[in-house]
């Protein structure tokens, strides 16, 4: 059948919003509504007329509420077959009425999860009867439409409903019983029996854009964004203006907005980052200089990039990176003067995050490769002071412990082999991405001489620098590439087997060199 007329729906939900209007307009159109518990109240005490399911069961709810759907009443009338010769004789025999709609939402699972509930409300937040009738009326989708997203009330408020409705709503309610089932598999493996890897792991994620295309044009790319109510991220920021993102703006822009949320509680910062490295990065006394200075450090890769801040975006800052193209700025909020500098940049896309990413949260990260998914925890690592190490004869100065600490909170999102010089709170080089520490070592250098160069500073900013690694130097020709360029302070991870050669080239040089003991690697 294609359209089918709705004389009788099945009404039971979570959350109610738009309920009572959806009822309403139902009843307008004769269709005869069966409720159960809070629903059903919440549709008398509208003036509605509504029949309990206890009515059609012949049984009361019971066992506080777990059981008041789970009836072949119910369930009869959900999956029966309508032009079933045989369905249709036990329908009439038994006494079950068919049911042309339900509308379900689930128990808040999640929310009382995302909320530190104890475990015996977290249990009783698992609902049973709503999956199985959404699973009941989405398989008999040929007769039976199931409404799971408030957003397609409007559609069965008609009183009738096509085949091709009925697909795209079943389609909709398995996807919400297998993201429902997912959050209960997750918790209870990762939470409920602390499994970081569970032998299962299910994944459910909302598609909220089709993308124009890929990384390149010949591939097809959507965007999914993760859900819950405390997450935070490039997913959950708002686009103010601009044109539509792109897969590679969406990629650059959580870069930068992962690096600044590392200097959520620092003074003001500003990051550029181009194709997923960083370009710049600076902390100073405001915004504009912090953007100033992050700019100086590269210039050329700076055109075209991404900016993520981690203040409210204020005009002068505005007016000085609307002095550039730019893709994308992303910021907590923004000023009326800030908003109004990028309003005549259109094609600029601007993005209010709100509240910045907590850099030390949990979570895991998945990467796929043929045949398979490599799935690891965030790298959410910490330098506290006690992990630092001086293994060099002289000490570092206060100013170089800062600017290693600087480098280092830089260099673990730069792409491995990743170098990074810094001085007075501000990037002055950085080398990215290179087969060997020693060519990333000596780029940063050069690149910060082409930008001593362009600016008409008299010596690169590398002079008096202090230079991070990512990983251990397994020689000491990257760390002398280093003293080349005018470090003066080294912070690495160590562990190398030839470490003492590298401390003793370090002593030599007059260098002080922390170590750390941990390692960033990013691939």
């Amino acid at each position: 059948m294609t359209t089918i007329p709705i004389k009788r729906a099945l009404l039971s939900v979570s959350d109610k919003t738009g309920l009572v209007d959806l009822a309403r307009r139902l009843s307008e159109h004769g269709v005869e509504l069966v409720s159960t518990g809070g629903t059903a109240r919440a549709l008398r005490d509208a003036g509605l007329t509504v029949k309990d399911v206890a009515e059609l069961t012949g049984f009361p709810e019971m066992m506080d509420g777990r059981v008041k759907t789970l009836h072949p009443t119910v369930h009869g009338g959900l999956l029966g077959v309508r032009d079933d010769p045989e369905h249709a004789r036990a329908m009439t025999e038994h006494g079950i009425g068919a049911i042309d709609l339900v509308v379900v939402n689930l128990y808040p699972f999640e929310a009382t999860v995302a909320k530190g509930a104890e475990r015996d409300e977290v249990i009783e937040n698992i609902d049973i009867g709503g999956p199985s009738m959404v699973r009941s009326a989405a398989k008999n989708h040929a007769y039976v439409a199931i409404v799971t997203d408030p957003a397609d009330y409007d559609t069965v408020a008609r009183g009738e409903t096509t085949l091709d409705e009925r697909r795209r709503f079943a389609a909709k309610a398995f996807a919400t019983t297998a993201r429902y089932d997912g959050a209960i598999a997750r918790w209870f493996g990762t939470v409920d029996q602390g499994e970081a890897f569970p032998d299962t792991l299910p994944v459910t994620l909302k598609r909220t854009a089709s993308l124009r295309y890929g990384e390149n044009p010949h591939q097809s790319a959507a965007f999914y964004a993760a859900t819950g109510d405390t997450v935070r991220g490039i997913g959950q920021a708002r686009q103010v203006q601009g044109k539509e993102l792109s897969y590679n703006n969406l990629n650059d822009a959580d870069a930068a907005l992962e690096l600044v949320a590392e200097f959520r509680d620092a003074a003001p910062t500003c990051v550029i980052v181009k194709h997923a490295n960083p370009c710049g990065v600076a902390t100073a006394t405001t915004l504009a200089d912090a953007y100033r200075e992050a700019f100086a450090c590269d210039t050329v890769s700076a055109f075209g990039g991404i900016i993520a801040v981690n203040r409210p975006l204020d005009e002068e800052t505005a007016r000085a990176i609307a002095g550039i193209f730019t893709e994308v700025v992303v910021a907590p909020d923004a000023d009326e003067g800030a908003l109004a500098v990028f309003a005549a940049k259109k094609n600029l896309r601007l993005l209010l995050s709100g509240e910045l990413p907590n850099p030390t949260r949990d979570g895991l990260f998945a990467k796929s490769i043929a045949g398979g998914w490599l799935v690891q925890g965030r790298d959410n690592g910490v330098l506290s002071d006690d992990m630092l190490r001086v293994v060099t004869k002289r000490q570092p100065s206060a100013q170089e412990l800062a600017d290693c600490r600087f480098a280092w909170t830089v260099a673990k999102h730069v792409k491995s082999n990743a170098i990074v010089y810094a001085k007075d709170g501000a990037t002055v080089g950085i080398g990215a991405g290179q087969m060997n520490r020693l060519e990333s070592a000596r780029i940063a250098a050069w690149k910060a001489k082409d930008a001593a160069d362009k600016a008409g500073w008299a010596n690169p900013r590398t002079i008096g620098s202090a230079v991070a690694s990512d990983a251990f130097f397994p020689f000491a020709d990257g760390l002398l590439a280093a003293v080349e360029a005018g470090a003066t302070a080294v912070i690495q991870p160590g562990g190398s087997i030839r470490d003492e050669e590298v401390i003793a080239a370090a002593d030599e040089a007059g260098l002080a060199m922390v170590f750390t003991g941990m390692r960033h690697f990013r691939h």
